[in-house]
């Protein structure tokens, strides 16, 4: 019997090898295309943010400038056969640790973004609220301003220009990082009605005050202290005296003085100060100011809801400066705790 393979046979062989071979090659390379990790992350996970209106070739830059793509063909080449190059949605999505080209492009093509936590803190001008909320978002903080200083978009929301600082409360909001000025606004709109229940807007017509009133009020609380114990009571102060307006009685809020002088240096309020003529001057005007102070937190709307009821009138900074206040009801005793705290003030040199 004859055991050698003929030529044609052998060709055949030959070709069936190669052929294994470049199957075998070209599914590992696919394999590799699909599943093997490609990008760079090794400690945290990053976030690749894609502006609105942005290419692929956009997408492709971003990866590349951060050095976070290890192979660039590949993922080009799979992007390609999975229509993302002329299907770029804009966001903030998360590169995970190991993530291969299949599952990154998947998201992407998706639109499945990540939400960030935008921590608003207390702010004191318009201009610091525009710019604290979107410092770390897609929106532009000028358009963002010059909407809330807009008469108009201010009233259709139900504030106006001067008062439109107390429907921002801060907290911590989950948000899409691609949000606009006017779809962050709306946001924050949306935010400051689930925050007045029906039971708030009840407490707060008890006290025979809007929530725009109660806002103002919780915001001078708030820049008289940051103790959230010692807030009902102040609360409760403020609305006596409030209550004493027909007697001639101000609300003498020394935070007022300061904020209408818009110098936030000032440290120990003079007569001067007192004597400044401006809107928010509660030495000279009646009753609470024209809009908030400061954008008020949730303790300090809730310290004014929920007032101590009390007889005080008057109260000053302890001379210990532990931050907490010494109340009285009466003038004269008033005038001498207000001593203690003056010259504690001049034993520190304090201006």
């Amino acid at each position: 019997m004859n055991n050698k393979l003929t030529k044609k046979q052998q060709i055949l062989i030959g070709v069936f090898i190669t052929l294994s071979v470049l199957f075998a090659t070209f599914f590992f390379y696919f394999y590799q295309l699909l599943f093997s990790p490609n990008f760079k992350v090794e400690k945290d996970d990053y976030y690749l943010l894609i502006p609105t209106g942005a290419k692929y070739i956009t997408v492709v830059d971003s990866l590349r400038k951060n050095k976070i793509l290890d192979d660039e063909l590949s993922f080009n080449f799979l992007a390609k056969i999975m229509g993302y190059q002329d299907h770029v949605i804009p966001g903030r999505y998360l590169i995970g640790r190991k993530m291969n080209n299949s599952t990154l492009i998947r998201i992407l093509r998706s639109g499945k973004q990540t939400e960030l936590s935008l921590v608003f803190n207390s702010a004191r001008l318009k201009k610091e609220i525009a710019s604290r909320l979107c410092k770390n978002l897609e929106a532009d903080s000028t358009q963002f301003l010059n909407l809330i200083n807009d008469p108009e978009t201010c009233k259709k929301y139900g504030f106006d220009t001067t008062n439109i600082m107390c429907m921002f409360i801060p907290n911590t909001y989950k948000i899409y990082w691609n949000t606009n000025a006017e779809d962050l606004l709306k946001r924050m709109n949306k935010e400051y009605l689930d925050f007045w229940t029906e039971e708030k807007i009840k407490k707060a017509k008890e006290i025979g005050f809007s929530p725009i009133q109660v806002s103002i009020l919780a915001s001078i609380v708030g820049s008289e202290t940051n103790k959230n114990d010692e807030k009902p009571r102040i609360a409760g102060v403020y609305i006596n005296r409030m209550k004493s307006a027909e007697t001639g009685f101000k609300l003498q809020a020394d935070p007022t003085v300061i904020y209408g002088l818009k110098d936030f240096t000032i440290k120990r309020v003079t007569r001067n100060h007192l004597l400044s003529n401006t809107p928010y001057n509660t030495y000279l005007i009646k009753g609470l100011p024209p809009g908030p102070i400061n954008t008020p937190g949730i303790a300090s709307i809730d310290a004014v809801l929920n007032f101590e009821k009390n007889d005080f009138l008057y109260f000053v900074v302890k001379s210990d400066f532990s931050g907490y206040h010494v109340f009285s009801n009466n003038y004269q005793e008033h005038l001498q705790n207000a001593r203690l705290y003056w010259e504690a003030l001049n034993l520190r040199k304090i201006k």
